[in-house]
């Protein structure tokens, strides 16, 4: 009886094995000539030729070599309440009830080995402790040494020594389609890269500066950029930093995170900046003392210009450097020091970089003709606006008495004279005032809008509306420059179409 237990509990073992065995195979756990399976194909599908295989490279190794010289900044800082802390960069969250004092991250890059950084005036404004993380994992309090709201660029320092500076390159140089790279923090994943190309050169009004005399001249790249990167590195194939990485577009429908593009501040502009805080701790640049707009096509007819070229002169700035030099309302600026400008931007950004008492020379077309003006830049102290002076005494009503109006349906407009509490209201002593402007017209297309007054006309004092008539049908197929005031004060020159019939 016991042996037959014995073989039947010898026979559910063997079983047991025999299923274990093939239970385990069946998972591919165990199978006999197992090792002498190959898994994959024998070669790549693709041979990289040399070009190809050099290229990768390239990427690599600038990885390599810059990943090193950039920072992580971790800040604690003094929130204003409501308002988000990194401006309007990155919109991230509501600020509303949150506590005074908050954290953030951002990016910087080394400059120098013995521990300077630069990095956005945004990551450390009202910054009340600064701690840099470099790659190998050390960490430094750092203090800041000067700061420039208008270019949102700021330098900090650590107490360190033989740091891997970057070498910073040539912005002027850079090329749309031109491959860069992104190194920074985003969304606080140290050391991130990314790799896209060149979009736009020269991006101005997005309204990221909320300063009159703010500079905004970015390089527009599709390498990807989050919150975290601002003050990182954008660099080109060799590993040069081209510029520091600042703002992302956002999607209209909210959220923080990269939609396209990032914008950088060109690293020409930076390192301009950047002596001046290393030196005296703030930036004491010149200004010309002058408020500029592009042109356009319309403009440009009205100046008797063959194309849009150039950028006009709106308003002088009361004791400005401008209008010591003979500059005038209307001039059109062609270049400066030999250098095209056709942006504002392009030429607030030169500017820029030049201190207080430097003397540029601006090509300038008036009247048809080119002439040079040497200006000598004045610090922004010396360069304060007043209000317009309005000379009275020689207040009269022309023709304002018979409220004369006039219909303009070929540019939209409809118009009437002043009267003398017009005037009197508007600071003025002669124009005519708009009263209706049609959608979809030159005018319209212009911004123009009711009660603004049109004070000159072909950089004529316009009296009243019978000069204006003469005025439009001597410019039907062509344009008719004229300078506009609102109720402010505020003036602006703008170039109306005039066609040769009414739409």
């Amino acid at each position: 009886m016991k042996s037959k237990k014995l073989f039947g509990a010898l026979a559910l073992l063997a079983v047991g094995i025999i299923f274990g065995a093939v239970l385990v195979s069946g998972f591919g756990l165990v199978r006999p000539g197992m090792a002498d399976v190959k898994m994959g194909a024998s070669n790549p599908p693709v041979n990289l030729d040399a070009d190809a295989t050099s290229f990768s490279k390239a990427f690599i190794e600038v990885a390599d070599k810059v990943t090193p010289q950039i920072v992580q900044i971790e800040v604690v800082s003094e929130r204003d309440p409501g308002k988000n802390p990194h401006g309007d960069f990155f919109n991230f969250f509501p600020f509303k009830d949150m506590p005074r004092e908050e954290k953030g991250s951002g990016s910087g890059i080394i400059i120098s080995p013995d521990g300077y950084i630069v990095t956005n005036n945004h990551v450390v404004e009202n910054a009340t402790k600064i701690t840099v993380g470099l790659s190998d994992r050390r960490t430094y309090d750092a203090k800041v040494i000067g700061t420039d709201p208008l270019t949102d660029l700021a330098v900090i320092k650590i107490d360190a020594n033989n740091l891997p500076a970057a070498y910073l390159g040539d912005s002027d140089a850079l090329k749309v389609g031109q491959w860069v790279m992104a190194i920074g923090n985003p969304l606080s994943l140290t050391s991130t890269v990314t790799a896209g190309i060149v979009s736009a050169k020269g991006r101005g009004q997005l309204g990221l500066i909320r300063d009159r005399y703010g500079v905004e001249n970015f390089i527009q790249t599709d390498a990807v950029i989050n919150p975290g990167n601002s003050g990182g590195a954008l660099v080109d194939l060799s590993g040069a930093v081209v510029g520091i990485n600042s703002a992302i577009s956002v999607s209209p429908n909210g959220g923080n995170t990269y939609i396209g593009y990032g914008f950088a501040i060109p690293v020409n502009l930076v390192k301009s900046v950047v002596k001046d805080l290393i030196a005296h701790g703030k930036v004491t640049r010149g200004y010309i003392g002058i408020e500029i707009s592009a042109i356009d096509d319309a403009m440009a007819k009205s100046l008797g210009l063959d194309k849009p070229m150039g950028i006009m002169v709106q308003k002088l700035v009361d004791g400005g450097s401008a209008k010591s030099a003979g500059i005038k309302e209307g001039d059109v600026i062609l270049d400066v020091d030999g250098k095209i400008v056709s942006q504002p931007n392009e030429l607030q950004s030169y500017i820029a970089g030049k201190p207080a008492g430097t003397k540029v020379t601006l090509t300038i077309f008036r009247d048809g003709k080119k002439m040079d003006k040497t200006v000598t830049l004045k610090a922004r102290e010396e360069s304060k606006s007043s209000e317009p002076v309005v000379d009275k005494s020689s207040s009269n009503d022309e023709g304002a008495s018979a409220a004369t109006t006039a219909t303009f349906d070929q540019v939209g407009l409809t118009v009437k004279n002043l009267t003398s509490q017009e005037k009197k209201q508007y600071n003025v002593e002669h124009g005519v005032l708009i009263t209706e402007v049609k959608p979809l017209t030159s005018a319209d297309d212009q911004g123009l809008s009711p009660n603004l007054v049109i004070v000159e006309a072909n950089k004529r004092q316009l009296k009243n509306v019978s000069e204006f008539k003469n005025i439009i049908k001597d410019k039907r197929g062509s344009a008719v420059l004229i300078k506009v005031q609102d109720s402010k004060g505020n003036t602006r020159f703008i170039g109306l179409e005039v066609p040769e019939k009414s739409k």
